[in-house]
């Protein structure tokens, strides 16, 4: 099994989104932490979020990505999270 860098992951998820900001982190480059920012999630429910962040990985999530983390939001729902803009 392949291990990928969270900056490949981090592309693949910023090629199916327009104007996102995504930030993926992982300790062990198995077990991923992403944050996807983009306004595409408004009125989404957090499952609807997710499964659009996993269509961009297609088949890696459960081979070289073993295990990923999610956050998804609108800018204006991390802006009010974080304080950031």
């Amino acid at each position: 099994m392949n291990s990928m860098k969270p900056s490949e992951i981090a592309k693949l998820i910023e090629a199916g989104f327009d104007d996102a900001i995504v930030r993926v982190a992982s300790d062990d480059n198995t077990h991923f932490e992403a944050l996807v920012v983009a306004d595409v999630f408004d009125g989404k429910r957090r499952i609807a979020r997710h499964q659009m962040v996993y269509k961009t990985l297609g088949t890696l999530v459960g081979n070289e990505i073993h295990a990923l983390s999610i956050r998804a939001c609108t800018q204006a729902e991390y802006q009010q999270q974080t304080g950031e803009s």
